[in-house]
């Protein structure tokens, strides 16, 4: 779904404002959706999100993610502009990596 082989290095901060850069009020939304993967001994579930931008978008998700209890790891997959991946390996029930996500600044869709 995801391909993280190519992934793209991107600065820390843009310049052209973004979901975790931008004053508050001027950040665009960002959308998740979840998918499931029974692949692998931990729970990995992939969720599509809209709205990362830079590389301290996706540093600021990760360690969100990365925070809950039962988190084995937590990678985003960054597609400036479209929907980038956030990959999350472990028990952490979808409500709380919602909730983490949420609390990183970020707005995750219901299913």
């Amino acid at each position: 779904m995801f391909d993280t082989e190519n992934r793209t290095i991107l600065p820390l901060a843009s310049s052209a404002g973004c979901s975790c850069c931008a004053p508050s009020g001027d950040a665009p939304q960002a959308q998740a959706a979840v998918a499931y993967s029974d692949g692998g001994a931990a729970a990995q579930r992939t969720f599509a999100v809209e709205g990362l931008t830079c590389g301290h978008c996706v540093q600021t998700v990760e360690e969100a993610v990365s925070a809950l209890a039962g988190v084995e790891s937590a990678t985003v997959d960054l597609v400036p502009g479209g929907r980038s991946g956030l990959t999350v390996a472990g028990s952490a029930t979808d409500a709380a990596i919602r909730q983490a996500v949420t609390s990183a600044g970020y707005s995750p869709a219901s299913n």
